[in-house]
């Protein structure tokens, strides 16, 4: 399919670090439309530099935000990317290749490769971190996944061999408030679907996770940082159970 068209969306709010970047590396797409969900620091300023198209709405949800931005975009191809996210001159290539090519596939995944506490991560679990992240409009959609989203399509995924960075954290503490308000939106999803405290899995499965991103997945090779990843990993699983507690024990 030669002369496909790629949109790429990105969704937003007070990212005035990070937007410039993203947007920037994305300039070989025929269209870039973000959707910023009210920014009060100088992230609109920066996005009108860059976007084809820069739209508001209140939030409402990730998966309700992308599937808007989704919605708004006009190409054949959409590239789904976060403002702490950086398109990378391979993945550009290989998306084009792959496009090109017109395949029979209505999605591809990349690899999303991140750096934390200023190193590159390769273990752990965090690397090779495949993303569907290129698909065809008309053939996806987002849904929620916890305090994540996930893209449905309709029709056959393969990889492209090629990275996406992500910058994940600007440091320590914006990563362990982000797990502890992820944990807070899991703990509300298992209380809503009846799921009970159990001591023993609070216990046991923390330590767990810990050993298999540290050992079992070898997150020692990243150094100090493999270690905070696999501990902050064994948190968030505490944080979860702890949090489901609050929410159903007998007051």
């Amino acid at each position: 399919m030669t002369g496909a068209r790629v949109s790429a969306i990105v969704i937003c709010q007070d990212e005035e670090s990070q937007i410039g970047d993203c947007l920037a590396s994305l300039a070989w797409c025929d269209e870039i439309v973000v959707v910023d969900s009210g920014s009060r620091d100088g992230t609109l300023e920066i996005a009108r530099k860059h976007a084809t198209r820069l739209l508001h709405r209140d939030w409402t949800g990730i998966a309700d935000q992308k599937n808007f931005a989704l919605a708004e975009a006009s190409g054949d191809w959409v590239l789904n990317v976060d403002a702490d996210e950086r398109c990378t001159p391979p993945l550009r290539e290989a998306a084009r290749a792959a496009i090109a090519a017109g395949p029979a596939l209505a999605g591809f995944e990349v690899r999303r490769r991140a750096c934390y506490l200023g190193r590159w991560i390769e273990h752990g679990g965090w690397y090779p971190d495949w993303k569907l992240r290129l698909f065809r409009r008309g053939r996806a959609r987002f849904t929620a996944h916890g305090p994540h989203d996930r893209v449905r399509v309709d029709g056959a995924v393969a990889r492209l061999d090629a990275d996406l960075l992500h910058f994940s954290y600007a440091d320590f503490a914006e990563h362990v408030r982000t797990l502890e308000r992820y944990a807070e939106v899991v703990a509300a999803e298992w209380a809503a679907g009846g799921r009970r405290f159990s001591l023993v899995r609070a216990l046991l499965h923390p330590p767990a996770k810990f050993l298999e991103g540290y050992v079992w997945k070898q997150g020692f090779r990243d150094g100090w940082p493999g270690f905070a990843i696999a501990y902050t990993s064994a948190f968030y699983v505490f944080a979860k159970h702890v949090k489901l507690w609050e929410k159903t024990r007998t007051r």
